[in-house]
């Protein structure tokens, strides 16, 4: 008789397959942030004053306003997911787009606050500095676009028809990864001047 194999929904530890990808996601986005900001913080210990005269011209109010709406959006994931343990496709899709939404105004601000630093000559490749803001913050801003759209989906494909609510899970844990991400972040970018 050959052994037969079967798809499951969960692993052989007894962790749901997709929590368990988000998990590894996580786990290699850890490293790639990590190592850049690492990198990042071996250059501003060797370049001092000319770094943090750089720096300096971040825009902190926009920063603050970023954090504040990825911190909100992450509470408001977290009311998604309530919903979601009751099966209350309405509250969940609210929660869901409330949250799509607050990401929206963060993109919107980074996206104005890049067009005034380039107006004012701030770019990639104006210094080392500028080279790792726009790098981080522009993978960071990439991935938060990514859970964006994966949010919507969610949202208008599965919720909408009241199955795989445990996604609703799986991208929470995603959002509040790169909401972690935001708050190394902002006081590296913005605060330590």
């Amino acid at each position: 008789m050959a052994h037969q194999i079967v798809a499951t929904g969960r692993s052989r530890t007894g962790i749901p397959t997709g929590r368990l990808a988000v998990w590894w996601i996580i786990g290699s986005e850890i490293v790639i942030f990590g190592g850049l900001i690492a990198t990042y913080l071996l250059n501003r210990f060797n370049h001092g004053p000319s770094w943090s005269a750089e720096a300096a011209h971040t825009n902190t109010f926009i920063g603050a306003a970023n954090t504040f709406w990825l911190l909100t959006s992450s509470l408001f994931v977290v009311f998604a997911h309530a919903a979601s343990e009751r099966k209350d496709a309405n509250k969940t899709r609210m929660w869901i787009w409330l949250t799509i939404m607050l990401g929206g105004f963060f993109m919107g601000f980074k996206s104005y606050e890049y067009a005034t630093e380039i107006l004012h000559g701030y770019t990639i490749f104006t210094s080392n500095f500028w080279s790792f803001y726009y790098l981080a913050t522009g993978l960071h801003g990439f991935h938060v676009l990514c859970g964006m759209v994966i949010m919507a989906i969610i949202a208008e494909n599965d919720i909408k028809n009241e199955r795989n609510w445990h996604r609703v899970e799986n991208i929470g844990l995603y959002w509040h990864f790169v909401d972690i991400v935001w708050i190394f972040l902002f006081p590296l970018m913005y605060i330590a001047k």
